[in-house]
């Protein structure tokens, strides 16, 4: 007998995959959804995953051969994490949390951490900040049979490009199979809204939706403000917008309350916008589409152009979408430093995977693998759990992907763009000023918010404390931030990285 003792996610394909294995569609979702992890495992045995599309992370037991069997999806966009105890068992789930309140987990610091962070802004790999909480990886599952732990690797992005087809090609194509997932990720029953920034992915999204609303943030600093492309999107593709306006004192105020949900740091400022954007939308709707994904699949992001000028230096530094400490900052300002953990070690098996190939691809590499799992997967899932939001992306999807590793690069990123054949494919049904518009990013004004007296109070007194104290050189700290304040540097990043493993490290070390 086979049970469910633990599962995350949603599975797309679950019509299909309820005629091939005899199972009712009328049952509930979670009944459906469970039946189908019970006989898929069944019928494919470890091989299972690759018969689902969707989001997922879950947990089996096997009563007859008396072993748990564990699977984290290909992308990781659902979390899950293990933990072994003194005495031999093993304690796992889809929430740190959850397994801290199970007999036999010992909290303490994984000091190590503190160093990748402080350069990634975000935890990468599959150590934690808790010593001994291992994260099971994307592509990953997990077999516990007579205490003994094994992982392996089921899955992993592979990249064989063929030239054989037209930029028009690829773009129908990508089109095409979008159009097929959308038909997918929701149930006739379901109401769903969507996500919309001033970017091209979550437009294409809502585009190709049913959503009749979208969701939005926005600033009153007009420079930082998105909303206004989203909000004339919007009125262009016929659908309500709901904007909602953020200020500073509401953003310092919710910092705690992220990094206790978020249940490690997590130093990218947009993070904090999109918790109150979950809490804003959950208040109309359980179900969001967001557009998570593209950028690093087709090459989204700027620094792809510096691709071929890396070239085979990448591996000596390149490893993930943000590095924003150097090994000698760090050494400066750390009183506990170790030479050998260094963010680069991260990555070093992926660049053994991917030899020949060239530079864009490369980068892309990484970041499907480290900076998507450690941060943009991980903000998603956990803010809009906290708020009681459930998201879904489309554009995560294992066939949006063979897509992309099957796309030459050249339709990727050129000389005067990003996402070429991309936006070519969204361009059937949005205006071209949308399809091309610039990449703006999640912008958010925390450079100048953080500079201010009235709001930065809380910075200032972390930097002084004695958690501080604990783990960095006060002074050299209080320098970084106060050459930032007196509008000397632009280190917003570091402080910010700095306060926000701070913020965490009072909510689970000190205040619990």
């Amino acid at each position: 007998m086979i049970k469910v003792q633990e599962y995350r996610g949603h599975i797309r394909n679950w019509e299909a995959l309820c005629e091939e294995l005899c199972i009712d569609k009328s049952l509930s979702r979670r009944e459906r959804e469970e039946r189908i992890l019970v006989r898929a495992f069944e019928t494919w045995q470890f091989d299972m995953a690759a018969h689902l599309y969707g989001m997922f992370a879950f947990a089996l037991w096997d009563e007859e051969e008396k072993q748990l069997f564990c699977l984290r999806d290909q992308f990781g966009t659902k979390p899950f994490y293990y933990y072994e105890t003194e005495d031999g068992q093993l304690l796992y789930g889809t929430t740190i949390r959850g397994i801290m309140e199970q007999t036999g987990f010992v909290k303490e610091l994984n000091e190590e951490m503190l160093q990748i962070y402080l350069s990634l802004t975000y935890v990468a790999g599959e150590n934690t900040f808790f010593r001994g909480l291992k994260k099971l990886l994307p592509g990953r599952y997990l077999i516990w049979k007579d205490g003994v732990v094994t992982v392996k690797r089921y899955w992993k992005p592979e990249f064989h490009p063929d030239d054989s087809k037209s930029l028009e090609e690829w773009a129908d194509e990508i089109h095409t199979t979008l159009g097929e997932i959308m038909k997918e990720v929701k149930t006739s029953d379901e109401r769903v809204e969507s996500f919309l920034s001033g970017g091209v992915d979550s437009s294409y999204v809502l585009a190709m939706s049913d959503a009749d609303t979208a969701d939005t943030c926005g600033y009153e600093e007009e420079r930082f403000d998105e909303s206004v492309l989203a909000v004339e999107t919007a009125r262009i593709l016929e659908r309500k917008i709901s904007r909602r306006v953020i200020n500073p004192e509401e953003y310092f105020n919710i910092v705690p309350y992220v990094m206790y949900n978020m249940e490690q740091p997590l130093g990218d400022a947009s993070a904090i916008v999109f918790a109150l954007g979950c809490q804003a939308t959950a208040e109309h709707t359980k179900i969001c589409y967001s557009g998570e994904g593209a950028d690093e699949f087709f090459g989204g992001y700027n620094m792809y152009r510096n691709a071929e000028r890396y070239g085979e230096n990448l591996k000596n530094f390149y490893v993930g979408n943000t590095n924003i400490m150097k090994e000698d900052e760090k050494k400066k300002i750390l009183k506990k430093y170790d030479p050998d953990v260094l963010p680069i070690e991260v990555a070093q098996s992926i660049y053994e995977e991917m030899e020949g190939l060239d530079p864009l691809t490369k980068m892309s590499n990484i970041d499907i693998q480290i900076w998507l799992e450690g941060d943009i997967y991980l903000n998603v899932d956990k803010m809009s759990e906290a708020a009681g939001l459930e998201v879904r992306m489309p554009l995560t999807d294992l066939r949006i992907f063979d897509i992309a590793s099957r796309m030459p690069s050249k339709y990727k990123v050129n000389e005067e763009q990003n996402k070429v054949a991309f936006r070519t494919a969204a361009q059937k049904m949005l205006p071209e000023e949308i399809a091309f518009r610039k990449k703006l990013g999640f912008i958010v004004p925390i450079r100048i918010w953080m500079a201010d007296d009235r709001y930065n109070q809380d910075v200032r007194a972390k930097f002084h404390s004695e958690m501080a104290e604990k783990f960095f050189n006060v002074e050299e700290i209080n320098t970084i931030f106060d050459e930032y304040v007196g509008g000397n540097s632009d280190n917003w990043r570091k402080v910010w990285t700095i306060y926000t493993f701070l913020v965490w490290y009072e909510e689970y070390f000190v205040k619990r």
